[in-house]
């Protein structure tokens, strides 16, 4: 099992909302309203932790060791909702989300192949913990830059466990696994050939809610994300690259086999599936 493992290194490096922020180093001269804005929407987008962990809990119940992970990851995505609107409380109540704000973004998810979501939830922390990175860098306020730094190497160590149920699953599964990684992961190193944001809190997931059927779009300011990325945080085409080179560096690691682009790993990913396609068993004329 991975879980006893990776509770005690998780464990090891928490951080503590009460001692570990830097409070008393609040600069209000330095935070601007747009700024306060935008920590009220990632605040309740980190809030859909919670109807993730359902789907997540629902679509593995025969993998209790990756079940019991989620108490780990619920329990810190959650808390990067809380420590941002402790941030809000302290020095923008007016901009604090409500309950019913916050319970809008709870909402059942489609079943999926467990494979595939957990793939892209992988893909879905690299994205974020530079997303959090820049966030970091455009705040001017002290202390809400140190909480998206921090928040930033908790996604990416959650990536980190990711990869580890990954490697897991390769070895069970075999091709089947390296296809659906392959798969969503050439769908998620190809955000610049599409409109919007490539990020699990961006995709439809139950159709019989479309169109407010993806976390982004039942937000108080459903348009937000864009604005955040292309505007203000500036998540430009250099940034896109590092996301890019880290799907394709870590699928070089899981496959044993270097790709260099987007275009190599989709090639990957013909050959695998032609490959298992090959293997299925002939129907009998019965």
């Amino acid at each position: 099992m991975l879980y006893p493992e990776l509770f005690k290194q998780l464990e090891s490096v928490r951080w503590d909302m009460d001692k570990d922020i830097p409070w008393d180093r609040f600069d209000a001269g330095r935070l601007s309203d747009e700024q306060a804005q935008t920590i009220k929407m990632n605040a309740i987008t980190e809030w859909s932790a919670l109807p993730a962990t359902e789907m997540f809990l629902r679509d593995n119940k025969d993998d209790s060791d990756f079940s019991a992970f989620m108490s780990i990851w619920f329990f810190e995505e959650q808390k990067h909702s809380l420590v941002l609107m402790e941030y809000l409380k302290r020095f923008r109540p007016d901009l604090a989300p409500t309950e019913q704000e916050l319970h809008e973004v709870r909402f059942e998810f489609e079943p999926a192949p467990a494979l595939e979501t957990l793939m892209l939830h992988f893909c879905g922390e690299i994205r974020l913990n530079h997303w959090y990175r820049r966030a970091a860098e455009w705040h001017t306020e002290p202390v809400i830059k140190h909480i998206y730094q921090t928040l930033s190497q908790d996604e990416a160590r959650h990536g980190g466990a990711y990869l580890r149920y990954m490697k897991r699953a390769i070895n069970k599964c075999g091709d089947e696994a390296k296809a659906a990684f392959a798969k969503v992961g050439v769908l998620m190193a190809s955000a610049r050939r599409t409109a919007q944001a490539l990020h699990p809190t961006n995709l439809h997931v139950n159709k019989n809610l479309f169109p407010r059927d993806t976390i982004q779009s039942r937000l108080p300011n459903p348009e937000w994300l864009e604005h955040w990325l292309d505007t203000q945080i500036k998540f430009d085409a250099v940034w896109e690259n590092k996301v890019v080179e880290r799907i394709l560096h870590n699928m070089s690691l899981l496959m044993d086999r270097s790709f260099q682009s987007v275009q190599e790993l989709n090639r990957y990913r013909k050959e695998l599936t032609a490959s298992l396609g090959q293997r299925q068993p002939v129907p009998s004329a019965a």
